[in-house]
């Protein structure tokens, strides 16, 4: 096992002890002296292994003090943001919040998109809209469908919908979303906790409405949005479940989404 194999591996279980608490922000962190004992490594890489975590986002280095845990749920931006939801697996319950808080940011700008492009000036071509159902439906109809390109396929549509519209930083957000989503295996399976034949039906169900001369009625565009909902509550849902969380587990996630 390479050297710099070795201080990112030390370095990622420092950093899942602050994601779990284990650490808690303003504590100290254990010193080189003590993470070189620990791990069986000399002063020097464990020196590195501090540095990595400091360049995480994670600590805070203080000369003469050694280096201190950061509150990171806090003050971490969206690349700790991401360290932190992956690390967070081992503590289930960390985990379901920060997906609800995710869940919420995407349930945002996928909604707006959608409902916006249904109301605009429509540049882009049906067909190549049409297209990319398509492939989502033939993944939805495989044996064993690959629910990690199905998810790519559908950001992949609401990213070229929202460059359409010239809603730049949503689009921004949603990129960093994708990311932190398809790095956590659960978060992908979440979103399939209802058939994906469903999904394939509501893009085509989408797709005749943005072809048609009318347009969707006030009635049907408030259905949409709370069939939007309920499938979002199902997604949190089966996170739990893939977390290893019990069903009564969701009080704190439903503060999160409200």
């Amino acid at each position: 096992m390479g050297a710099q194999t070795v201080v990112a591996d030390v370095a990622d279980e420092l950093a899942r002890r602050v994601a779990t608490g284990q650490y808690a922000p303003g504590d100290l962190m254990p010193s080189v002296r003590q993470v070189a004992e620990e791990f069986e490594m000399n002063r020097a890489t464990a020196q590195l292994v501090l540095g990595r975590l400091e360049s995480y986002g994670f600590v805070d280095a203080h000369r003469g003090r050694g280096f201190s845990v950061r509150d990171v749920r806090r003050t971490g931006g969206v690349d700790v943001y991401r360290r932190l939801f992956r690390l967070c697996l081992h503590a289930p319950e960390a985990a379901s919040e920060m997906f609800a808080n995710i869940v919420a940011a995407e349930r945002g700008i996928v909604l707006e998109a959608l409902l916006d492009y249904t109301a605009a000036e429509r540049g882009i071509a049906p067909a190549t809209l049409a297209a990319a159902v398509d492939e989502l439906e033939t993944q939805a109809r495989a044996a064993e469908p690959d629910q990690a390109r199905m998810l790519e396929i559908e950001i992949g549509l609401v990213r070229a919908i929202l460059t359409d519209l010239g809603h730049t930083m949503q689009r921004a957000v949603l990129n960093s979303v994708g990311e932190m989503l398809f790095e956590v295996p659960e978060a992908v399976g979440a979103y399939f906790a209802v058939s994906a034949d469903l999904h394939v039906l509501v893009w085509r169900a989408l797709l005749a409405v943005w072809e048609s001369a009318g347009g969707p009625t006030p009635a049907q565009l408030a259905l949409f949005e709370d069939l939007f909902a309920m499938y979002h509550e199902k997604v949190l849902a089966r996170f739990d479940e893939l977390a290893g969380l019990g069903p009564d587990s969701g009080a704190h996630r439903r503060s999160a989404t409200a």
